[in-house]
């Protein structure tokens, strides 16, 4: 009887292994890493000009008839306010450089007194990624020096390293942004 069970179960496996297998589901398509709707043009006008401009005008001296004015950041919600600047231009130079974004929508129009177009600044950002990429980083590390000074509620060193936001964003404009003569 033994034996009779051990064949019948050998069977049973040899014809199980013999049956039609169900059909393998296809693959779906991969997720992408990353959803991109905005581009290069949007980042800058949403994220990181509003940054660099509230950094830059937080700190100023007007002199008047008056005498002198001072303007800076001096309750703890203002500095609050500087800080959350500084974090959006950080990340905004992260959001450049994602895999995929475009310099503009297509067809969107620039005057080409002050821009070169889209289309050609797309292209000499891919020709160089790297160096693109360089330049993100490049505006990513000056606000370091601006966040601490924020952090520190420095009005004085946060004057003096602001420049350099300035500079980062002058460099890369240079190299792809402004029209040509």
């Amino acid at each position: 009887m033994r034996a009779w069970v051990s064949v019948l179960a050998a069977g049973v496996l040899v014809l199980s292994g013999c049956r039609e297998r169900p059909p393998a589901k296809a693959e779906a398509a991969p997720v992408p890493e990353y959803r991109l709707n905005a581009t290069i043009r949007d980042i800058m006008d949403s994220f990181i000009d509003p940054a660099a401009d509230h950094i830059w005008d937080a700190v100023s001296t007007t002199v008047t008839a008056k005498g002198r004015e001072e303007k800076y950041p001096r309750t703890d919600e203002e500095w609050k306010e500087m800080r959350r600047r500084a974090i959006q231009l950080m990340e905004g130079a992260n959001l450049l450089i994602m895999p995929g974004r475009h310099v503009a929508r297509p067809g969107e129009q620039v005057d080409p007194r002050v821009s070169q177009p889209p289309d050609q600044i797309e292209a000499l950002i891919n020709q160089d990624r790297a160096a693109f990429t360089k330049m993100a980083y490049a505006l990513y590390d000056s606000a370091l020096p601006v966040l601490q000074a924020i952090e520190a509620k420095n009005k004085d060193k946060l004057l003096e390293v602001s420049d350099g936001i300035d500079q980062a964003c002058e460099n890369c404009h240079t190299k792809y942004w402004y029209a040509k003569k």
